[in-house]
């Protein structure tokens, strides 16, 4: 997706070289709609110059810093000496996340109009600050990202679904453990109810793996992956109370503790 307006100064652009001339460098911007931008050759490199073409090239993908705008006279002046090379590679990633992101649109809205298919992009950009970071959170917290926005149910869905299907969003993985002991009648099955209940009869957010197993009576273990630690600990916590409640209920105890327990303990 390309923007229709223009970049701001001091803004970090991504361009392509389109033309070199003796004076400068012509480079067509990636990221806006049909705008052009001139890199004077005090603005190519530091120190003198003597030949343009010894730092760049047509077609090379370079990032430049916007150093002013004139919408009237249609000017856009860049500088690539301005930009280091931490400054470069991070624009250059972003960039390469949006182009992404463009795909993934493509993909959950294929069959709409053009005037919609912006609409709805904006809406992403507006509640999440990137096209990518909007599908970025539609993977990792579903629905619930995309709430304040002014999409409808349907439109979310194929966001949520798209995202899901092709974002690779970094999980953390946290482990506690949960003592359960049950000298009611109901014995062994009480504790098999507990267990259930820990592993959130199916109710565990979709963003979320976890999985109870057996260390040695009486202790369970707890794994958790999530999209990151405060889901993660949240989960796990939330685990180890439905089964402390559940096998209270049967008469019995529980206790959550964070390390495991040895032998002599």
């Amino acid at each position: 997706m390309k923007y229709s307006g223009w970049p701001d100064s001091g803004e970090l652009v991504v361009g392509k070289i389109d033309e070199i001339e003796d004076f400068g460098v012509f480079v067509d911007l990636e990221e806006y709609e049909d705008k052009r931008g001139l890199i004077h050759i005090s603005e190519v490199a530091s120190g003198w110059i003597k030949n343009v073409r010894d730092h760049v090239r047509e077609g090379q993908i370079v990032v430049c810093k916007v150093l002013d705008v004139d919408t009237d006279s249609q000017q856009i002046d860049l500088s690539l000496k301005d930009v280091n090379d931490h400054q470069r590679s991070e624009k250059i990633q972003q960039w390469k996340n949006e182009q992404k992101a463009d795909n993934w649109m493509e993909l959950a809205f294929e069959d709409i109009d053009d005037e919609r298919y912006t609409a709805i992009a904006n809406e992403l950009i507006a509640a999440q600050g990137s096209l990518y970071d909007g599908f970025k959170q539609a993977a990792i917290h579903g629905e619930e990202a995309l709430e304040e926005t002014g999409l409808d149910a349907d439109e979310i869905d194929a966001i949520v679904d798209t995202a899901r299907e092709n974002v690779s969003v970094p999980y953390v993985n946290v482990t506690g453990y949960v003592d359960l002991e049950n000298p009611s009648p109901s014995g062994v099955d009480g504790i098999r109810e507990a267990l259930e209940a820990a592993e959130g009869n199916g109710e565990v957010p979709e963003e979320v793996d976890l999985e109870v197993s057996y260390v040695g009576a009486p202790e369970y273990r707890i794994e958790v992956q999530a999209p990151n630690y405060k889901t993660a600990e949240s989960e796990l916590e939330e685990s180890a109370e439905r089964a402390i409640a559940a096998i209270e209920a049967e008469g019995g105890e529980g206790e959550y503790h964070r390390e495991r327990r040895t032998d002599d303990e």
